[in-house]
């Protein structure tokens, strides 16, 4: 008979989140935060779906990206993770990664500087011998109560890492990917939806969704398939990094099922659109959003 697959963990409400609130500094560490979010994958059942492969995510170092790594690891990926800042947060996911018997290179480099975005590539391909899946994860955001007091530098350093970021790292990777490759990016349902605290961030989400729709057109011809999954609201140390202490205690609320997603919910849609599962996706904005299907609260 087969293994019995683990019951997957209880999952926080957002009732947990209020109890639990907590205000970091930025950028915060997941290692700092006392609600860790949940990103080990323990209940995931692997199927071999990208071995072989090699991949390269940015802003992996904690959330959504440590919990992408892990779900391309338990797949048979070599990954390299691509972080700024949180040294420590990165050699967790490095650990987290290599307990899966595969490799991880980890490059502390800055995605809103564009030499720097090829050399990542550059350095990926020289240690892990090529380049099958570019995974665009690295965001800025920061709350603002009042539009008109946002200063220029938030602005521009939004800009630079969401859309530039982006497009330079697509810009490097393009050229190394072949027939079956893959670009998948990270966008957000407020780019959809909208939110008054994050201007900003949710107009350069939007910019995501359509750079996503647009190189599936360029490079479909190629068969490089370009898709962006788009979150809800997910636990990640963003949340108590650049939140006011109001919405993180009320963090998910407003979604059907109450509660804030965690890490590990988001990886398998980024598995699936990785994968030859998703073979016929491109263009697609693949929401996991625990429900949030309007502005309404």
């Amino acid at each position: 008979m087969p293994a019995r697959q683990p019951a997957p963990p209880k999952r926080p409400t957002a009732k947990d989140m209020k109890e639990h609130a907590q205000k970091l500094p930025y950028p915060a560490r997941q290692a700092d935060m006392k609600f860790q979010p949940q990103s080990s994958l323990a209940a995931y059942r692997a199927a071999g779906k990208l071995e072989g492969k090699v991949a390269l995510i940015t802003g992996a170092d904690s959330g959504i990206g440590r919990a992408v790594a892990i779900a391309f690891a338990k797949e048979g990926a070599d990954v390299a993770i691509l972080f700024n800042e949180n040294q420590e947060d990165a050699q967790e996911t490095k650990r987290l990664v290599e307990l899966e018997k595969r490799r991880c290179q980890v490059l502390q480099l800055d995605v809103r500087d564009r030499e720097q975005a090829f050399q990542a590539v550059r350095l990926v391909r020289q240690e892990l011998g090529g380049l099958n899946i570019l995974v665009n994860n690295a965001a800025f955001q920061m709350a603002q109560e009042k539009f008109e007091d946002i200063p220029e530098a938030q602005i521009r350093r939004a800009f630079d890492t969401n859309i530039m970021g982006y497009m330079w790292m697509a810009q490097a990777a393009i050229p190394h990917l072949q027939s079956g490759d893959c670009i998948i990016n990270t966008g957000s349902i407020v780019g959809i939806v909208g939110i008054p605290i994050l201007v900003d961030y949710a107009c350069t989400k939007a910019g995501i969704h359509a750079l996503t729709k647009s190189l599936a057109l360029y490079l479909g011809e190629r068969n490089i398939r370009v898709n962006c999954v788009v979150p809800g609201p997910v636990w990640t140390p963003n949340i108590p990094g650049t939140m006011p202490r109001s919405e993180i205690e009320k963090f998910g609320h407003e979604v059907a099922l109450k509660r804030p997603g965690q890490p590990e919910e988001l990886a398998p849609a980024y598995v699936l659109l990785a994968s030859q599962d998703g073979s016929f996706m491109t263009g697609a904005l693949v929401h996991v959003t625990g429900g949030k299907l309007s502005s309404d609260e």
